[in-house]
């Protein structure tokens, strides 16, 4: 698993994040930092980034892997559990 980069970030604005508060975001906001991809500022954010994770796309695996570690992270911070064990399970229906 790899370190994770993500550290909590107050944003300034609650809910939808304009594109100069989401320029304005360090890259150890998001869930993928590279691209900058996901913001994780709030619970809700976490849930969107947990949501939308296999529609990412143009994205490593490894790039994955790094942003299962901080969505992890930032739902371990905000308490929301999270029930998958590695980022190939999210977005699989459970049967």
């Amino acid at each position: 698993m790899p370190t994770t980069t993500w550290k909590p970030h107050k944003s300034a604005t609650h809910g939808r994040l304009s594109k100069a508060d989401r320029d304005s975001l360090p890259t150890t906001a998001f869930a993928f930092p590279k691209t900058r991809k996901e913001p994780m500022t709030d619970a809700t954010h976490v849930r969107d980034a947990m949501s939308r994770f296999d529609q990412v796309e143009a994205v490593t695996d490894s790039e994955r892997d790094l942003a299962f570690s901080n969505i992890k992270k930032a739902a371990k911070y905000f308490d929301i559990e999270m029930h998958e064990k590695n980022w190939r399970k999210f977005g699989v229906k459970k049967a």
